[in-house]
């Protein structure tokens, strides 16, 4: 099926056993779910048979829209978080502990930055940075301790276009997992998994619903990811018996091994599991994903072209502009637009802030992917906690003006930016 179809009917069959033949995905607001005996309860645990346990580990509204997430990003399965952060964090606590590293890119969003950088200190694994930019840095960063390399696809709010190619090169000439947050560009815009990443992560609050109505977030795994986990000695944990799972060897079984660890292993015990209710609003806002994303990216092209010839603009930074630096990669691994997210430079952070005040469609808010416009001052907020050197690395100037373009008329939209510049 293609992505329209498969957003609209992935994962759920009218015919499908206890669905009612409802045309709506059923919400299952349950925390447990009732055994028909013993021997059933037992098989469950042992994982001799697949099923319900409890809303922890899984729930029949959240596998339906893990399914349907998954196909949409090309993936062999995927799994639903409490929060894109938490994606990221399971991401990163699936393959590495204390002594080892991970590697990261400089330029992306700040709330991974300060995971990264500081609270992921705390369990002993170190963070390695390198230019998204210049992939080349990667390889000096590499050692036999290195677990994963972390990148976005879209990076949030430099808006740079990562190379896959190139990254993933160096990435599979080590072994090394690579993971992608592509959140920005949704599966609609991008595929990374089409360019040889291994593992995605989303945050579900954003594009996903689409109206700001729920946090969440996802992990993605590619098809045959087992391939270059099992015997590879960088992550003997997948390799080796679980004995916290009746000695279970996770690269021996014949599923999606990377999401069954984060979800017998972490949701396990650490519990960041999304609500049944917030993944049936998943499921009604991927219905229309494709359709909103196209015009996100057309309105998105037309204000940053209205920007580019603003005599108070001093630069623009949206991949769909042939002026762009990241034109060229851009047009190479997006195929249907480059996202709603954009943003722009003015001469200093009064300017940035006077400009973020003024507008009356868009909204002062600390967030992205909504239907409605969003405006944001990353210095002042998303990014304050960084210091000067950490803002520059990510692509953040005291002048920076971040737009999260909605779906309102554009004409409107270029209308509100044009008074609030003056």
């Amino acid at each position: 099926m293609k992505e329209q179809t498969l957003a609209v009917h992935a994962g759920y069959g009218k015919g499908d056993k206890d669905s009612q033949g409802t045309m709506a995905v059923p919400l299952y607001m349950s925390t447990a779910y009732q055994f028909r005996d013993t021997k059933h309860a037992g098989d469950l645990f042992a994982l001799k048979e697949l099923g319900n346990i409890y809303t922890r580990l899984m729930n029949p509204t959240t596998d339906i829209f893990e399914k349907r997430f998954a196909s949409l990003e090309g993936g062999v399965a995927s799994i639903g978080t409490a929060s894109g952060m938490a994606a990221i964090f399971y991401a990163i606590a699936n393959v590495a502990e204390a002594g080892d590293n991970i590697i990261v890119a400089k330029q992306v969003y700040g709330g991974t930055t300060t995971l990264t950088g500081h609270t992921i200190k705390r369990f002993g694994i170190e963070t390695r940075y390198f230019d998204v930019n210049n992939p080349s840095e990667i390889e000096a960063l590499i050692d036999e301790n290195t677990k994963i390399i972390l990148f976005e696809s879209i990076t949030n709010p430099s808006i740079d276009v990562a190379d896959f190619d190139a990254i993933v090169a160096i990435a599979n000439r080590y072994d090394i997992l690579t993971c992608v947050d592509n959140t920005v560009a949704t599966p609609i815009l991008c595929k990374p998994f089409e360019y040889g990443v291994d593992l995605t992560v989303h945050s579900a609050s954003k594009y996903t619903t689409g109206q700001g109505l729920a946090i969440g977030g996802v992990i993605v795994e590619r098809h045959n990811l087992v391939e270059k986990i099992k015997d590879n000695p960088r992550y003997a944990h997948f390799n080796e018996p679980d004995e916290s799972y009746h000695g279970l060897v996770y690269s021996d079984l014949p599923l999606p091994l990377f999401c069954l660890r984060v979800r017998l292993a972490l949701l396990r015990d650490l519990g960041a599991s999304p609500s049944p209710f917030n993944s049936w609003l998943y499921i009604q806002g991927l219905e229309t994903l494709p359709l909103r994303m196209r015009q996100h990216s057309s309105s998105a092209l037309a204000i940053a072209e209205f920007l580019e010839a603003h005599p108070k603009v001093s630069k623009v930074n949206y991949p769909g502009l042939k002026s762009d630096k990241n034109y060229d990669l851009g047009q190479k691994y997006f195929s249907k637009g480059h996202s709603g997210l954009l943003s722009f430079e003015v001469a200093d952070k009064e300017i940035a802030q006077k400009i973020a005040d003024s507008t009356e469609i868009f909204s002062l808010v600390v967030n992205i992917g909504d239907s409605k416009s969003i405006i944001t001052h990353p210095a002042s907020t998303t990014h304050q906690q960084l210091n000067t050197q950490e803002l520059l690395e990510a692509g953040v100037t005291e002048g920076l003006v971040r737009l999260s373009v909605g779906i309102e008329d554009t004409e409107d939209l270029i209308a509100d930016l044009r008074k609030a510049l003056g």
